[in-house]
């Protein structure tokens, strides 16, 4: 049975009622865009972030820690969920600066009028893959709720001119996500394949998009070599784990 909560050194997630629990892979997710969104000069204006399918709240809260000024607008479409994300910002000493939004994402980005700095999702992604029989899971894991060129269509209404996006794939769909993407005018300008191991393969990948055409920064993080965790994921994950 999965841990009704993950306690981080600044925050805690309380998750009995999501049904995606928090993730390795989707925490190192959160502590890469923490660390591009560190490297960005915002002197000129507050930081303007959305959280596409916020889930728990983690990535939210992940860069509410690092980011002291950003304004982050957390969208979920599960009510109960939505509701669970609530409670974790409420919790937290950023909630001033979190806001969560019940709501269709493509609705949402009809009827909202702002535009943002920066976009996270770590979106529904197992298309064609095994289903469970839980309908709940299968609207946080699966694309049937909300495909990527839906998604994709949002983000274009959503983002700053100038702006930038950041996306958490399975490996495998890598490819077919930067060619739709740069259909709608985006292009990656960086890649970061995700390893478990240094004997796996990549099976997540990291993709940072702009509106520049430019030459692409490709790298490569392992998790763990055995049973420890390597030195560029602890790089990432040393302000947020307990023990590392």
């Amino acid at each position: 049975m999965a841990n009704t909560y993950f306690q981080f050194k600044q925050f805690k997630i309380d998750q009995a009622h999501c049904a995606m629990k928090v993730t390795t892979d989707a925490c190192l997710f959160g502590g890469w865009v923490a660390d591009i969104l560190s490297k960005i000069n915002t002197s000129d204006r507050l930081l303007k972030i959305l959280d596409i399918g916020t889930g728990t709240g983690l990535l939210s809260l992940m860069l509410a820690q690092k980011e002291s000024t950003a304004q982050i607008d957390a969208v979920e479409i599960d009510t109960e969920t939505a509701k669970q994300a609530t409670i974790n910002f409420e919790n937290s000493i950023w909630k001033d600066r979190l806001r969560v939004f019940t709501a269709d994402i493509r609705d949402y980005s009809l009827e909202n009028k702002q535009c943002y700095d920066f976009i996270i999702s770590n979106p529904p992604f197992f298309d064609n893959d095994l289903k469970s029989d839980s309908g709940k899971r299968n609207l946080a894991m699966h694309s049937e709720a909300l495909g990527l060129d839906d998604l994709l269509a949002s983000i274009k209404r959503l983002l700053h001119a100038d702006g930038q996006f950041a996306i958490l794939l399975p490996y495998h769909r890598s490819v077919s996500f930067e060619l739709m993407s740069e259909a709608n005018g985006f292009y990656p300008t960086e890649k970061v394949l995700v390893k478990q191991t240094p004997k796996h393969n990549p099976f997540r990948v990291m993709l940072l998009f702009g509106n520049e055409n430019k030459i692409i920064i490709e790298k490569e993080i392992t998790i763990k070599d055995g049973n420890i965790y390597t030195d560029g994921f602890c790089n990432l994950l040393k302000d947020y784990y307990l023990y590392l």
